[in-house]
């Protein structure tokens, strides 16, 4: 095999990687953006999700298209429910940032473990319920159906999230809230409706990540770590809070990260991932966009 015929794959799935990270990232960044805490509970999003296409759709044998419009409602009315119990009252009780971190890696790890407990920590998959799963190839990049929809999925999810935010009320309430939340709530922004409405919206997202990892690879309990970690580092070095530079770091995470394995063992990734963000911390904080 010659350099050039690889060239065309890797391509083909650092996109597909990107466009993970991306719904990961952009969820996450929603929610810091509003919150301005590191939301770690958001990586079990993804793996809740991930195991609810799994028993409804493999165990349980309902129509897949619906259950993973399901499961992508099961993960955003979680991530609302955690705010409403979990955060609202910290928040309430003005609990500072590090005291939130900790509440939701203690989330996190709960929410694994209840996986754990109900579907054991065995390996599993979901890509069977595509049967008819055609693979298509271009110009020596073979992609499956599914990896090219959840190409577009992650890129009109974004996009539509972009829109939401730019041109609606609620995005400017978004932005009221992340600029000053103090602020936002004397101008008579509902700050805790929206930022529950926020929850919803990043959780949806970040489940509807681990649904393609799901399919793409295989579902455990311990995923939701690893998707959390890429989502912060393509938050990170695209710029925190930052939507445009999100969309950015996630696709250099994902170019970077195939790439990278093209010449070393796959192992590692998360070295190279963690590489990346080591690189950005030093040189440019900030992010690829500022705020």
């Amino acid at each position: 095999m010659g350099h050039m015929s690889i060239l065309p794959q890797l391509i083909a799935n650092s996109l597909i990687a990107g466009a993970i990270y991306l719904l990961v990232a952009l969820g996450f960044n929603l929610i810091f953006s509003v919150t301005k805490f590191f939301n770690l509970a958001h990586g079990a999003m993804a793996v809740v999700a991930g195991y609810s296409v799994f028993y409804f759709g493999k165990m349980l044998g309902w129509n897949v298209y619906l259950v993973i419009i399901l499961a992508v409602l099961i993960a955003g009315c979680l991530g609302f429910g955690v705010d409403k119990v979990v955060y609202r009252p910290l928040r309430r009780r003005k609990a500072s940032n590090l005291v939130l971190l900790v509440a939701s890696l203690g989330v996190f790890t709960v929410l694994q473990a209840v996986i754990a407990i109900l579907f054991s920590s065995q390996f599993q998959t979901i890509s069977s319920l595509w049967p008819d799963n055609k693979v298509y190839e271009f110009n020596g990049a073979i992609m499956t159906q599914v990896q090219i929809v959840m190409l577009l999925a992650g890129l009109i999810i974004a996009a539509l999230l972009a829109f939401v935010l730019k041109k609606t009320m609620f995005g400017k309430a978004v932005k009221a809230i992340g600029d000053d939340e103090e602020v936002a709530k004397i101008i008579g922004v509902d700050t805790n409706k929206i930022i529950g409405k926020v929850f919803f919206i990043g959780s949806a997202m970040a489940g509807l990540a681990g649904i393609l990892v799901g399919v793409d690879t295989g579902l455990e309990p311990t995923m939701g770590l690893e998707l959390l970690l890429n989502g912060i580092i393509a938050a990170i070095i695209g710029g925190l809070g930052n939507l445009y530079g999100g969309v950015l770091g996630a696709f250099l995470l994902g170019f970077v990260e195939n790439f990278g394995i093209w010449k070393i063992p796959g192992e590692w990734k998360a070295a190279i991932a963690f590489g990346l963000l080591i690189i950005f911390l030093l040189f440019r904080p900030q992010g690829i966009i500022k705020k």
